[in-house]
């Protein structure tokens, strides 16, 4: 950026990269906590309704935390810059909470060892709980300030360029993330421990934020900021200004608004759920919370197999997401954001409904191929529509308050649809249960397709 007259200078595909490679290890740690979350927390008693229960951490710390730390970024002044503070901030905490979260029984055992006091059953799952609330809002830390970064720095003629790249570190980094195993597995028949893949998440989170803070500008010193800031004259000093100052960007923003809300119940559908479809519907694992260790035992290779074969279908999500990024970015430069999207949505459509009446175990991975499509217009094209009503200066609140229509919907699939499916249980034999996982499926699918509907509707600028 020229600091003289501020105007902003295009990037250069390096730069993108260098501006994007942060989000590849954000993503790469929220995509092994998606993928072993559900075994870990379910290893260590947690039922389908209380693994919901838990994966509420995310919304909640959502909706309050990235409009919270949205606004302040807005407003900070620091050697660090605006965002940047809060994008190593995060990284680094989550890292902790990232090591710690598969050792929970082992830290419920040292602290029961340490104090002498024979601890309750499920401290261990507690511990565990309170380490995926760190981790997701510590995820929400960095995200908020991340999206706001782009029309900091970024031309807007560049904004679906700068989400496409963004949508690329999201594919590649949950490629990486979930392929891992499996290839040590398949390639080298060794299983990759659970702690070890948790670590090797930590690192690249941490080590992708700093590369980013390291390489990429933003305003230094309050001089620039307050320069810059006074253009947009913002006047939120209370979450409802700021909530009311939103909505009043453009009639489209509550269009957008709706649009990613229905979008965000069918994608964590698949989030939430899909890993325990794979142990407990295609491997035809029952269900194991209450089980006695030998019994856990008898289904142990099962179990990570199917863990192995969910790692390697989000792999495959991811890299067609990783794959089409890009082609997405220009295809909607060319076409306009609202069309393109529509087609992605629709294909992920096709995809859920697949899944929920097939279960065939390579069937199942063509099918997550092709929502892999929708998965990248959804990490990108949502918010390059939104950013063109952006007023400069509001970045931050408005990014925060944009994430409160991705965090909002998953309070309904983690307490709703988990509770739906925990109601879904059918006998497998004589001595175990088993639940209808893919009912969540057939949920998202229908709200995708309600998003894809009201898409429609936006009016885009030309």
């Amino acid at each position: 950026m020229d600091e003289n007259n501020f105007v902003l200078k295009k990037f250069t595909p390096a730069q993108f990269l260098n501006f994007a490679l942060g989000f590849f290890g954000l993503q790469f740690a929220w995509q092994m906590r998606i993928i072993l979350s559900g075994p870990v927390t379910e290893s260590l008693g947690a039922s389908p309704f209380i693994y919901g229960l838990i994966w509420l951490a995310g919304p909640f710390t959502g909706m309050v935390v990235q409009p919270l730390v949205g606004a302040l970024s807005d407003k900070t002044v620091s050697p660090l810059g605006r965002r940047r503070p809060y994008l190593l901030g995060g990284a680094l905490l989550a890292s902790v909470a990232l090591w710690i979260f598969p050792n929970s029984a082992n830290v419920a055992d040292f602290i029961s060892h340490f104090t002498g006091i024979q601890l309750p059953a499920l401290t261990a799952l507690l511990i565990a709980a309170i380490m995926i609330w760190i981790i997701d809002a510590c995820v929400n830390v960095a995200q908020g300030p991340y999206r706001a970064l782009i029309p900091d720095i970024v031309p807007e003629e560049q904004y679906s360029i700068a989400n496409s790249y963004i949508s690329l570190a999201i594919g590649l980094g949950s490629v990486i993330a979930a392929g891992a195993a499996p290839f040590l597995k398949i390639i080298f028949d060794y299983q990759m421990s659970v702690n070890a893949q948790f670590i090797m998440a930590a690192l690249a989170f941490t080590l992708g934020m700093i590369w980013t803070c390291l390489t990429i500008k933003e305003y230094n010193t309050k001089k620039e900021m307050v320069k810059d800031v006074a253009v947009a004259e913002i006047k939120e000093d209370t979450f409802w200004d700021a909530l009311k100052n939103f909505f009043a960007l453009s009639p489209e923003v509550t269009k957008i608004c709706v649009m990613q809300f229905f979008t965000w119940i069918g994608t964590m559908c698949v989030m939430i759920f899909f890993t325990q479809f794979c142990v407990h519907t295609l491997y035809c694992v029952p269900d194991l919370t209450t089980a006695a260790e030998s019994t856990k035992q008898l289904f142990d290779d099962a179990v990570i197999s199917g863990t192995n074969f969910s790692s390697i279908c989000f792999a495959i999500f991811n890299l067609i997401c990783f794959l089409v990024a890009i082609p997405i970015g220009v295809l909607s430069a060319k076409f306009g954001n609202k069309k393109v999207h529509i087609i992605s949505l629709l294909s992920m459509v096709l995809a859920y409904l697949g899944m929920a009446f097939v279960k065939d175990i390579k069937f199942v991975a063509v099918m997550m191929a092709l929502a892999g499509i929708g998965w990248a217009s959804i990490c990108a094209l949502p918010f390059a529509m939104l950013s063109q009503f952006i007023k400069k200066g509001t970045e931050g609140s408005v990014m925060g308050i944009f994430n409160i229509f991705i965090a909002g919907p998953q309070v309904f699939v983690c307490t709703l649809v988990a509770w739906f499916i925990s109601k879904c249980a059918f006998h497998m034999g004589s001595d175990y249960i088993n639940y209808h996982w893919e009912y969540a499926f057939l949920v998202g699918a229908a709200c995708l397709l309600i998003a894809a509907i009201v898409a429609k509707t936006v009016k885009e600028k030309a």
